[in-house]
Parts: structure tokens; C-alpha cells; sequence
């Protein structure tokens, strides 16, 4: 799948023909997923930076658009203002909001499936995915261990990095979906090595950074002290930042995190190289809780996603923050705009 935009395949006219056509998958059916993609299709602006196409099922946004009151109708294909321009996959029954469902999590994976084939057809240049539960697709029988994993696996991706983005903080990650415990085992110069190789090249392509600057997480306290505290920076870490100097690429590091995210703040860095999931994320999430965006670098496609999960105790309730999912359809229409150019 070659990364670049397609002409126009489906269209509405002169105006929107050269608009992307950007998928947007609804995630979870009884999670927060299509109250957010409703609300954040009232805003105008989306339809100046693209075409839009909902990927998920009719009955569940007619029904939340009834429930919420929402000035928004179901067109099946695009539409425009005032539409919500779907693809129908399946047809549910009436599921309860706010809880794992085997039927929810059979439904979004399929979801997903569809927006990668059509993107693989050329039909579409760029996916933005709503939250979806690990636990409700491991109930429908996939071994699924996130959105991130499985779009490498389908598009036969090695090298990608899973990076959170706001307007003030970006941070990629060494090691995303796995126990707390088994982080240091998984830190290796390669890996290292990777994620900043790969990170650097997405700043450049994706985000229109000509010279990307990085700073590199220390995994231990102090990082390392010497290796008092740990080995991990002596290591590993610190000769894969040697190994990418070599190669070209300005990263410093590796830094103690306590302090680290203060100074990329102060606008030294263009992203931090996380070592962990929560590492990377409380930071970012402190900032950017309503408007982070998940982006997965070295895809051969675009694909950002919300930066928060499905909030099963709110689904249904009216007070789902479109935030979010508003600025992951601007930032994939962002990254087309720089792919192509």
C-alpha cells in the first residue's frame, strides 16, 4: 500500500473532489465511540478538511442521535453538513450501553477490517479510529492486544511506533501494550533504536519537520545513576542514541524522566521517546487529556485514533467529550496534506 493521496473516488461535486476521503471507524457500539464521531461531525470545519465516512452500524447512531437530541441524520455514503455519512457494516440488535459484549466486540473488529481494505483498494486515504474494548474483542475470539498491533499485522508493518500528540507535547513509545514487569526485559538497543529511527522519519513526513530534535527517556530513576539504580542506560539505551547520532539523527539522551518532560515543554524537543506506556502517557495525558491524539508511525497509511478508551460509565449519557476525536479527523487530514507536499 503506497502512502499517498488518491484521486478522488467517490465525490459530491466540484468543491469536495479533492478533498480526502478520511474513514472514520466507530469503535465500540456501546462504548462512548458513536456519540463522540456524531458530535465532533457537528463541527464544520471537518468538512472543510475532508470527506468523511463513518465505518459502524445504522441503528446504533440513530440511536444516539434520537437519545441526544443531535441535529444530524444517517446518510448511507458521504454527505455533507447536517449528515452523517455512513458505511454500513452489519446490522446489531439493541445492545445495552456500558459494558464488554461479544456482539459489540465481533462488530468493531470488523470495522477496522473494512477501513483497512478499503484503504488497501485505494478507495480512501486515511483512517481515524474510535476507542474499542481489548476485552469485548478477545470475548469475540481475536487475539487482540490494540488498534496499533493489529493495523501493523494487516498491513505487514514491522517497523511502526505507537505516538501520543498535542499541541504542546509529542511522545513515542519503546514498548506500548504489555505488563509493567516486563518492561526491562523488553528494552534493547534495537529496539531503542528503532522507535527513534522511526519517530524521527514520521516528525519529517507526516508531521513537516525538517530536522526533527529528540530526547530519550531514561527507564530508571536518576537514569541509572551510574548503574546504581539500573543497567538499562548503560546498556542498552544509551548506545542505540550513539548508534542513531551516528546515523545523523540530533537525539540527546538518556535523560531522567522526572525532569525530562518538563524541559521538552520549554520547547527543546520536538518528541520524547517514552521507554513505557504510562511513562509517556501520564505526562502527555496532564496536557492534552481532551485534545491528545494517537498516532501509529510507519504505517504505510495515515491513521491517528482518539486518545482515550471507551468510557464504558458515561456511554450513552450525553457528556462524552468530542474533543478528541475532532483533532485526530484535523490531524490526519494534517498528515496528508504534509505526505503529499
Amino acid at each position: 500500500m503506497a502512502r499517498r493521496p488518491q484521486e478522488a473516488v467517490l465525490h459530491r461535486g466540484e468543491a469536495l473532489k479533492n478533498l480526502p476521503l478520511i474513514l472514520i471507524t466507530m469503535g465500540d457500539p456501546t462504548g462512548v465511540g458513536p456519540e463522540v464521531v456524531a458530535k465532533a461531525l457537528l463541527r464544520e470545519e471537518v468538512y472543510e478538511w475532508c470527506r468523511p465516512l463513518v465505518v459502524g452500524d445504522k441503528g446504533v447512531f440513530e440511536r444516539i442521535i434520537q437519545e441526544l437530541d443531535l441535529p444530524l441524520e444517517v446518510t448511507e455514503g458521504e454527505g455533507g453538513r447536517g449528515k452523517l455519512p455512513l458505511l454500513p457494516v452489519g446490522e446489531l440488535p439493541p445492545l445495552p450501553w456500558g459494558r464488554p459484549q461479544r456482539e459489540a466486540g465481533e462488530a468493531a473488529y470488523r470495522y477496522i477490517l473494512k477501513a483497512v481494505e478499503l484503504i488497501e483498494r485505494g478507495e480512501a486515504q486515511a483512517m481515524v479510529t474510535g476507542p474499542v474494548s481489548k476485552e469485548a474483542i478477545q470475548m469475540a475470539g481475536y487475539p487482540f492486544s490494540g488498534h496499533t498491533e493489529l493495523l501493523a499485522q494487516l498491513s505487514h508493518t514491522e517497523e511502526y511506533v505507537m505516538m501520543l500528540a498535542g499541541p504542546r507535547l509529542r511522545v513515542s513509545l519503546v514498548t506500548i501494550h504489555i505488563p509493567l514487569s516486563q518492561v526491562p526485559s523488553a528494552i534493547s538497543k534495537e529496539r531503542v533504536l528503532k522507535c527513534i529511527e522511526v519517530t524521527e522519519r514520521g516528525l519529517k513526513e507526516d508531521f513537516g519537520i525538517a530536522s526533527p530534535r529528540l530526547a530519550v527517556a531514561a527507564l530508571n530513576p536518576h537514569g541509572g545513576e551510574g548503574g546504581l539504580f539500573g543497567e538499562e542506560e548503560e546498556r542498552e539505551i544509551g548506545p542505540a542514541v550513539r548508534e542513531a547520532q551516528e546515523k545523523g539523527i540530533e537525539v540527546q539522551g538518556p535523560f531522567p524522566a522526572d525532569s525530562l518532560f518538563h524541559e521538552a515543554l520549554s520547547g527543546g524537543w520536538d518528541a520524547v521517546v517514552a521507554m513505557y506506556h504510562d511513562q509517556g502517557l501520564i505526562p502527555l495525558k496532564m496536557l492534552h487529556f481532551r485534545d491528545g491524539v494517537n498516532v501509529t508511525l510507519g504505517l504505510p497509511f495515515v491513521r491517528t485514533s482518539v486518545d482515550h478508551g471507551t468510557a464504558f460509565p458515561i456511554a450513552g449519557k450525553g457528556v462524552a467529550d468530542p474533543t478528541s476525536m475532532y483533532a485526530a479527523i484535523q490531524m490526519a487530514a494534517q498528515i496528508l496534506t504534509h505526505s503529499s507536499g
